[in-house]
């Protein structure tokens, strides 16, 4: 028998044979980098007792090495390696399960972390009362600038334990297997397993988990920080982000017939609308925004994939959601591909249909040119209920388009803007507009004039020198969308300005003006949802190396406060 070891990381002495508190199983897959980030996580937790099972799907790069290493430094580490590669999360998943020695389990993605309170938090819940799984907070770091949220906050807003997923069936919207800590005994009475073969096996098994479940605890505490990389090249994108594949379509929606059918089987038929809906306002949306920058055979085939499972839904599902979903979705389920792309651009962002048509006979206002032929299509289309004629003019549905962008004179661009205005708020003739910009403190105003084509439309022409915008005296580095405000009777309306789907991107390199270093600005087209106009700085030159992080030192509130006092004492 061995003796007792210290854990390298936290100095706790463990005892060797005991039986670990908590297994936690990191999957991995040619990610020897960032394995030991995950790895590290879990070795730092407040709770020492633990189990680490390393189960790698066959690694072709040095994940092997990196594994064995980071097995041999730690006694609580064990490394598990897949005869051959799965293809997915699901196998490296069961194969840990079936040597994982503790009575609760966790799963932790390779790329992902495990806040320190993490297991401690969970294991509490466990030990309070007898839980077949508790979860908490999932915070999300978006890896290109770093920006933390909570995912679906108001699911994990408070501390409460729940006897069944009907006592809040807007759980479904929290389908992540990986921000729980669940009882192997409520696992293996269930015989609950992730299925294999298939992607998104988190959505499968977290219905099945939330179904089977007698009682589970919800907490508030953040328990999984999960990376975002929402631009990563589309070989090494994670399956969430590979929609650009109509397989990725196929899967999600075979899983969801899986679900329909567990639902059925389990006696949970009474869920189904609410799982419809989590379908429509989650995974159908995540393509939905992408859908104006598809072609006519992409679009034709998403198509012939969704409708036939989108008319097997709830009617109670559709009606739930917003109306600019609705639309699309209507739009999608009748083939009208051209329609669909036009309403998709600006979802969640109140952008308007080119035009609307009132029914003289009904008094209600469709969506689009002409009163739509179906009931089904009446009803979905129908915007009356947003009063675009009457409601106030901040918030009236308006939609920016820029038609065509053009190089200027030195660093300038030169954008022609349209303004579709269907309900008719905008009065006859020209308008003043003004574009906004603000990459620092100060904003950038360009204004010009929208001259009348005919009722409800207007155009414009506006130049934008990207030198002109005041940038702090450290420098900017980050993305700006330029904004388009409208004044009318002394109410200002603020509308995103949507640039042409695809366009070269534009490239500058700006002097310092007001800061101490130069800048290059790239102008291009978001290239996502909603698709607006998108500007990017980046600080260059030897000065953005030097003075730039030493200016961004010293530029804290009180120097500022004191600059700002005596650039007034002197004027």
């Amino acid at each position: 028998m061995r003796t007792a070891t210290t854990s390298p990381a936290t100095g706790t002495l463990l005892p060797p044979m005991s039986i670990p508190d908590v297994t936690v199983t990191v999957i991995v897959y040619n990610d020897a980098e960032r394995l030991p980030r995950a790895v590290a996580s879990v070795l730092r937790q407040t709770h020492a007792n633990i189990e680490v099972v390393i189960s790698d799907d066959h690694s072709t790069d040095a994940t092997e090495e990196v594994a064995r290493e980071l097995a041999a430094h730690d006694p609580r580490i064990v490394y598990l390696r897949l005869p051959e590669n799965s293809g997915g999360c699901s196998a490296p998943r069961n194969r840990a399960l079936e040597i994982a020695r503790a009575p609760y389990l966790m799963f932790l993605d390779s790329d992902d972390e495990l806040p320190e309170r993490a297991v401690e938090v969970l294991l509490a819940a466990h030990r309070e009362r007898d839980l077949d799984f508790a979860m908490g907070a999932v915070h999300r770091v978006r890896v290109d600038g770093g920006r933390r949220t909570t995912w679906m906050p108001h699911l994990v807003a408070e501390r409460r334990t729940l006897d069944g997923i009907e006592a809040d069936p807007r759980l479904f919207f929290e389908h992540l297997s990986t921000s729980k800590m669940y009882a192997r005994a409520f696992l293996d009475r269930n015989g609950l397993r992730f299925p294999e073969g298939i992607h998104y096996e988190d959505q499968l098994f977290s219905a099945q988990a939330y179904c089977l479940a007698k009682t589970f605890t919800v907490v508030p505490e953040p328990v999984y920080r999960w990376y975002i990389a929402p631009y990563a090249a589309s070989d090494s994108a994670s399956i969430s982000n590979q929609r650009h594949k109509l397989t990725n379509v196929r899967d999600r929606v075979h899983v969801q017939r899986l679900i329909d059918a567990f639902l059925a089987e389990s006696g949970h038929e009474g869920l189904r609308e609410d799982k419809d809906f989590k379908f429509l306002k989650h995974d159908f949306r995540m393509y939905a925004g992408d859908l104006p920058y598809r072609d006519d055979t992409w679009l034709a085939s998403f198509a012939d994939l969704m409708n036939p499972y989108l008319d097997t839904l709830a009617e109670g599902a559709y009606a739930r959601l917003p109306r600019a979903e609705r639309v699309v979705l209507r739009l999608l389920r009748d083939r009208r591909l051209a329609d669909v792309r036009t309403a998709a651009r600006g979802l969640g962002h109140d952008v308007a249909p080119r035009r609307v048509t009132p029914d003289e006979e009904s008094g209600r206002v469709y969506w689009g040119e002409g009163v739509p032929d179906s009931p089904e299509a009446r009803r979905e289309l129908d915007l009356t209920d947003l009063e675009l004629d009457t409601r106030p003019f901040f918030t009236a549905l308006l939609r920016h388009e820029i038609t065509e962008v053009r190089r200027g004179p030195g660093t300038s661009v030169d954008l022609t803007v349209r303004t579709y205005d269907p309900a008719l708020r905008l009065p006859v003739g020209p308008q003043r507009a003004v574009l906004h910009l603000s990459p620092g403190r100060r904003r950038l105003t360009v204004p010009f004039r929208l001259s009348p084509v005919r009722p409800g439309l207007f155009e414009g022409r506006v130049r934008l020198d990207l030198a002109a915008a005041r940038l702090p005296v450290h420098g900017f580095e980050g993305t700006r969308h330029p904004v388009l405000r409208l004044r009318h009777q002394g109410r200002t309306h603020t509308g995103i300005l949507l640039a042409p789907p695809a366009f070269a991107p534009l490239t500058a390199r700006v002097p310092y003006r007001t800061g101490l270093t130069p800048h290059q600005v790239t102008l291009r087209p978001e290239g996502h949802n909603p698709g607006r106009l998108q500007i990017t700085w980046h600080p260059v030159g030897a000065t953005a190396a030097i003075l730039r992080p030493a200016a961004r030192r010293l530029s804290t509130p009180r120097t500022r406060r004191a600059a700002r006092l005596a650039a007034n004492i002197l004027r």
